[in-house]
């Protein structure tokens, strides 16, 4: 299975893995499942860093490069297509990082990791 980490799904198995559910636990344990993470949540990251809403034990670069070689994680570029694709969204999520993901998971066939219940309301495929 091919799965895009939602961010709070990436920063919470990188620092707090006990706020993930069991079900997600072992979907990013199971080596045959892929794990992709978006560079729009890099970027939803970095913002939030700079507001000071958010705080790394470590730069994000490192974060991210250690989890790369760790688990085989993959990153997402943003495409136009992707960009297109949130501009066609039905407009119930207002945040646009999340868009973004949803797009993503609908164009490339990802499953989104999220938490969040709003995800469930586009025509994307979800685990939690």
């Amino acid at each position: 299975m091919r799965l895009l980490l939602d961010t709070h799904v990436f920063l919470w198995a990188t620092h707090e893995p006990e706020r993930l559910s069991d079900h997600v636990r072992e979907l990013l344990l199971n080596t045959d499942n892929q794990l992709y993470f978006s560079l729009a949540s890099c970027w939803e990251i970095s913002a939030k860093q700079s507001l000071g809403k958010l705080h790394l034990a470590k730069p994000l670069e490192h974060l991210i490069t250690d989890e790369i070689a760790a688990n085989g994680l993959r990153l997402v570029p943003i495409e136009l297509s992707h960009l297109v694709r949130v501009g066609r969204l039905p407009f119930l999520h207002r945040d646009p990082f999340d868009r973004l993901l949803v797009a993503q998971a609908q164009i490339d066939d990802f499953t989104l990791v999220s938490k969040d219940g709003w995800v469930a309301q586009y025509d994307v495929a979800t685990a939690w």
